[in-house]
């Protein structure tokens, strides 16, 4: 698989996560959960979710914006960290 396959199937991924929910970045590319961060860090298209995707314990990547995004969706949250246990689903795989 090269590089732009790699990249349309994060993208995939991201899209099947429900509204309200998140993943992680090794959900998205098991056991190579930075692969993940460094195809999102390269740009995306524009309708990508990118903001359902946050660190395994919860904690945001993109601060405050990010935030807004999944609280408008209705996203847990305990403290500065998503609440994985009520709002974790795992991408279509």
């Amino acid at each position: 698989m090269d590089a732009a396959d790699r990249a349309e199937e994060v993208y995939r991924r991201i899209r099947s996560i429900p509204e309200g929910h998140v993943t992680t970045y090794g959900d998205l590319t098991p056991g190579a959960p930075r692969l993940a961060g460094r195809i999102m860090s390269q740009g995306h298209p524009s309708d990508l979710p990118w903001y359902r995707v946050v660190r395994a314990d919860g904690s945001l990547t993109q601060g405050d914006a990010q935030r807004r995004k999944l609280e408008a969706e209705g996203v847990p949250f305990t403290g500065k960290r998503v609440d994985m246990d009520a709002a974790w689903a795992p991408p279509e795989g």
